[in-house]
């Protein structure tokens, strides 16, 4: 609002310079676009990413499977990770937690066996848990969870809003700096030349 004041005050004072004018609308454009269009641009954002995200978490809940699997033994201090067929991001999920060797049946009818996280601690053999796995036995990471999607687009839009705004704010000082920086030549221009006859009498000071 003070910004629209200054642009309708600045319209026809007697005193206003063409940069003082100018430097009003730039004021007030940057604030339609931080008003406006910044809110605008993190919507869209937020609705891609969600509508990407919800996709991903779609195919990840057709394609990942949860098995139980059986606790045979605990896994040598050599194995830190699972084994050759499993999923890294299995690893970094639990990069803390005890690992053990079980044994598993896949979706398809097919029996594994190897290095996984442990689900309770500490594992005795013969327990029982359950390990999300890909339709032919792969150990894979839990599905991505449609709220968590939400989440993350709505942190991405409002990403993208602030650094519209940011960016918008970043011109706008750089054009004032630009119109204070040809102001000061202006001024030094006419001092230079009404200086030698200032306060002289019959100068026409």
């Amino acid at each position: 609002m003070r910004t629209a004041m200054g642009v309708w005050r600045w319209r026809r004072n007697p005193l206003r310079r063409p940069t003082d004018l100018f430097e009003a609308w730039v004021a007030f454009a940057a604030l339609v676009c931080v008003l406006v269009v910044a809110p605008a641009v993190g919507w869209v954002a937020g609705l891609r990413v969600d509508g990407t995200l919800q996709q991903a978490a779609h195919e990840q809940r057709q394609e990942r499977h949860l098995v139980p699997a059986v606790v045979l033994r605990p896994a040598p201090e050599s194995a830190t990770t699972p084994d050759a067929s499993a999923d890294t991001s299995t690893q970094r999920t639990a990069p803390h937690r005890t690992q053990i060797v079980a044994s598993w049946t896949a979706p398809d009818g097919s029996s594994h066996e190897g290095t996984v996280p442990a689900a309770e601690e500490p594992p005795r053999p013969g327990e029982r848990f359950r390990i999300w796995t890909d339709a032919g036995g792969r150990v894979v990471g839990q599905p991505l969870d449609p709220s968590a999607a939400v989440f993350h687009a709505g942190m991405a839009g409002l990403a993208a809003a602030i650094c519209v705004a940011t960016l918008v704010e970043t011109v706008r000082r750089l054009v004032v700096r630009r119109l204070m920086h040809r102001r000061y030549i202006r001024l030094d221009r006419a001092w230079a030349a009404a200086g030698p006859d200032w306060g002289r009498a019959g100068a026409g000071s």
